[in-house]
């Protein structure tokens, strides 16, 4: 149901590259439910930074039961973001404003894909966090270069595994973080 809701609304606002309609499923979706296996056991709810057309927060919550803050400061994606939160009925709250903005109540977890460089992710992820909280990323080919230049600023415990996807890419999951 999502994917078709992706692509029905990617001809007018561009969710997703039109090169990657035809691997929702096994790219973006798959990216997405990858993070499973690496959530906090005991999180009660979670907040998805620059959720667009919901990866990985709406595929997420679906997956999980587990309320989600989806933040999407493009006003067409947020009302995309609530057209699908409505027909796939997932518990989440879409918040249409940047990021540094945004009231939310912190959460055990934050989430972000194909967002921002790891050190800007990091500022605007930790504020949002409940003490000992943990981020998972999802991040690219850059990953390591990403973790050098945001130990420079960030003391963190690093986890990784390889994406399922991109023997390339690398789940993060950060906890402990400290700026400094």
């Amino acid at each position: 149901m999502l994917a078709a809701l992706i692509l029905a609304w990617n001809r007018t606002i561009n969710l997703i590259s039109r090169n990657d309609e035809q691997h929702i499923a096994d790219r973006h979706t798959a990216d997405s439910l990858a993070l499973l296996p690496y959530l906090p056991t005991d999180f009660s709810h979670g907040i998805d930074l620059g959720s667009g057309a919901g990866f990985p927060g709406l595929v997420l919550a679906i997956a999980t039961g587990k309320p989600f803050d989806l933040i999407e400061a493009d006003k067409r994606k947020a009302t995309f973001l609530r057209e699908a939160a409505r027909l796939t009925q997932a518990s989440v709250r879409i918040h249409a404003e940047r990021i540094e903005a945004a009231r939310v109540s912190p959460a055990p977890l934050v989430t972000a894909r194909a967002l921002a460089p790891l050190t800007t992710l990091l500022s605007w992820a930790t504020p949002l966090m409940t003490p000992g909280g943990v981020c998972l990323f999802p991040k690219g080919r850059t990953v390591e270069q990403e973790l050098t230049d945001a130990t420079r600023q960030w003391h963190m415990r690093v986890e990784q595994w390889p994406s399922p996807l991109d023997p390339a890419a690398r789940i993060l999951r950060l906890s402990e973080i400290t700026r400094g």
